[in-house]
């Protein structure tokens, strides 16, 4: 028996309503803004900083990152966490002229214990905004777990603790399954947990991967992540596009799950609702055709992925260069240290001009 439906005439009516971007609207979308291909940031073209005696970069043109809007995830600092603990990191961020911080936990390892309004104090003395962090969504083997499902108010409570304005998960919204119905329900979960962030000041966000841009089990011919979109308060539920994911997904998921064609474009979700994407995932990959993904992933400002180009078009949106927060990151840096050091000598150096 064949396990496909008919597309639910009520969600097909959201995203018509919603109108969701294809590979040929984000073209116009970005044709629209003036979009030019990126160039290599000249030699010596390395600023740094937010007023730790660095400048914005040099050379021609205004730089592209938003002044007080560079982050890195701390998730791609573990091993220097774990190893010589927040402090020692957090010293070395401020060197590298970094602005704020997102957590993937509140501990440090065998760095030894420390409290939550420790943590904040520490990040304020080194002038890092903490921005975020991320939680697990459910573990619903584990009713003590540290999650939003399990523990919603603990969670809740260390955020706001923390002073973050925005609290999500890495989690993919796979709780109840990979139907569409099963993410209706995900979506209900992720609107209840952004009441409860709202209700505290703070924005509750969703973090991509690459699959879910995957399709349907029930009905291939839709998009997971569209559902999740469709399904979600926007007034609720904010989401935090990791760049790279979302063009490793373009690579695996430009057919339906029965084959027929459905490109589309990363850039072209946030255009259509940029108020959506608070935060973004700013890592980066060198072009690989036979690699999975279609992306080996490397050190930000090694590879192919045109970040002037999509930084820009997200801050010629309505309030972009003030809403909107760009984190750092590698899953699996060689050198973490090095890696974040990188990272903020090339997105500062990043230039163009404006009108």
């Amino acid at each position: 028996m064949s396990r496909k439906k008919s597309v639910d005439p009520e969600l097909a009516a959201k995203l018509s309503r919603r109108n969701m971007l294809g590979v040929a609207a984000g073209a116009g979308a970005a044709a629209a803004l003036g979009l030019a291909a990126a160039t290599p940031a000249a030699a010596g073209d390395k600023g740094r900083g937010h007023g730790h005696g660095h400048g914005h970069g040099h050379g021609k043109g205004e730089p592209v990152l938003t002044p007080g809007h560079l982050g890195i995830q701390l998730y791609s600092l573990r091993d220097k966490v774990n190893s010589l603990g927040f402090a020692k990191v957090f010293e070395e961020l401020e060197r590298f002229g970094y602005d704020e911080i997102e957590f993937a936990g509140y501990s440090q390892g065998s760095a030894g214990a420390i409290t939550i309004p420790q943590l904040r104090k520490l990040a304020r003395n080194h002038g890092l905004r903490p921005i975020g962090s991320h939680v697990n969504y459910a573990d619903d083997n584990n009713p003590d777990a540290y999650s939003f499902a399990q523990n919603l108010e603990k969670v809740l409570d260390d955020a706001q603790a923390m002073g973050l304005k925005h609290i999500g998960t890495a989690s993919g919204p796979w709780r109840h399954g990979d139907t569409v119905d099963a993410w209706k329900r995900a979506a209900e979960d992720f609107n209840t947990y952004g009441a409860a962030a709202r209700k505290r000041g703070m924005k509750f966000y969703q973090h991509n991967h690459a699959e879910e841009f995957s399709f349907a089990s029930d009905q291939p011919g839709v998009r997971l992540y569209d559902v999740l979109l469709a399904e979600t308060d926007p007034k609720l539920v904010y989401l935090e596009m990791d760049i790279y994911w979302a063009f490793a997904a373009k690579h695996r998921f430009s057919q339906t799950g029965d084959g027929r064609p459905a490109p589309f474009d990363p850039l072209s979700y946030v255009l259509k609702q940029p108020d959506r994407y608070p935060l973004f995932h700013v890592k980066d990959g060198v072009k690989n055709e036979e690699a999975r993904d279609g992306y080996d992933m490397v050190d930000v400002g090694d590879g192919d992925i045109d970040y002037k180009k999509f930084i820009s078009a997200v801050n010629k949106t309505h309030n972009g260069r003030r809403d909107h927060h760009w984190q750092a990151e590698h899953d699996n840096p060689v050198d973490s240290i090095l890696f974040a050091e990188k990272s903020a000598d090339h997105l500062h150096s990043l230039r163009e001009r404006r009108h």
